[in-house]
């Protein structure tokens, strides 16, 4: 077979272009088999629709829930605010009510309407809070002072 070099920036069109007949057998036979190898079987394209779907259902699920634990923190910080408003309305209300206590006048109607008196020396019971709580336990019953 003769050489041909081609000179320039285009190539020539070569005059005899190889025929299928000219293609030995064996190289014709693993063509064949490279363009069955493109094919999907049917187990294949039933495998993969499978996956893809399977894929879908997934992320449906889980976009899902993403929405829901929105909903839940939205709720959440909405009831929070609730929260807050109603400690502040609380807290008002009870320095408004604390503020409106005239002590002088609680004791001039305890001693005058009620009858009652200032403790004596003798009434007064004092306890020693020895066990370091803020509170002390009455375990039994306070003695009388006589």
């Amino acid at each position: 077979m003769e050489k041909r070099y081609v000179y320039g920036n285009t190539a020539r069109k070569i005059n005899n272009p190889q025929r299928r007949d000219d293609i030995p057998l064996h190289v014709q036979k693993r063509a064949q088999a490279k363009r069955r190898a493109h094919r999907m079987s049917f187990g294949y394209l039933l495998f993969l629709t499978l996956a893809v779907v399977a894929t879908g259902v997934i992320l449906t699920w889980y976009i899902t829930l993403q929405a829901q634990i929105k909903n839940s923190v939205k709720t959440v910080s909405t009831l929070e605010a609730k929260l807050n408003t109603m400690r502040q309305d609380n807290d008002e209300a009870y320095n408004k009510a604390v503020s409106s206590l005239d002590l002088e006048e609680i004791k001039r109607i305890a001693i005058g309407e009620y009858g009652m008196t200032y403790a004596t020396e003798g009434q007064i019971v004092e306890y020693s809070n020895e066990g370091g709580n803020d509170y002390v336990r009455q375990v039994a019953p306070i003695p009388d002072g006589n």
